[in-house]
């Protein structure tokens, strides 16, 4: 998995705010449901593979995309799920990027803090993953 940078971290961050600001500006707060909900079953979007539920600002990017593209889904896969259930993704396919962000240990913490008797301190570590694809995109399908 590739390290994205801070300079594309922080874009994704702008993208994201202005998005919200629009929609706000136009009158519709992106989180009281400003959709057909007969087009967009807006439940929490999961990962198809995994099953996880997406969950923080990575909702709100995946509703909103789902709605942009008229999906009728809220269930997504990476480029990797996809070719893993023998499928393949359309040749210009564009995923929606999703922020990952979690906690780590160092090695080199665990052992220190092991050796003076300590719990270890953990960092924090985020990066924009543009991987997700829709299973009600017309992009997957089985080979």
């Amino acid at each position: 998995m590739s390290t994205v940078n801070v300079t594309e971290r922080q874009s994704l961050h702008a993208e994201v705010t202005s998005r919200i600001i629009a929609e706000l500006e136009a009158g519709r707060p992106p989180w009281v449901q400003p959709w057909d909900a007969s087009r967009c079953p807006c439940t929490l979007p999961h990962n198809a593979g995994s099953g996880r539920t997406y969950s923080g600002i990575n909702v709100l990017i995946l509703w909103t995309s789902a709605i942009e593209q008229g999906f009728s889904s809220q269930r997504w896969l990476t480029r990797r799920q996809v070719e893993a259930a023998g499928g393949h993704v359309r040749r210009g396919e564009k995923g929606t990027v999703v922020c990952y962000a979690d906690r780590f240990t160092p090695r080199e913490e665990a052992a220190k803090a092991r050796d003076e008797d300590r719990e270890a301190r953990t960092m924090s570590s985020s990066n924009a993953l543009p991987c997700s694809i829709s299973t009600s995109a017309r992009a997957c399908r089985r080979t």
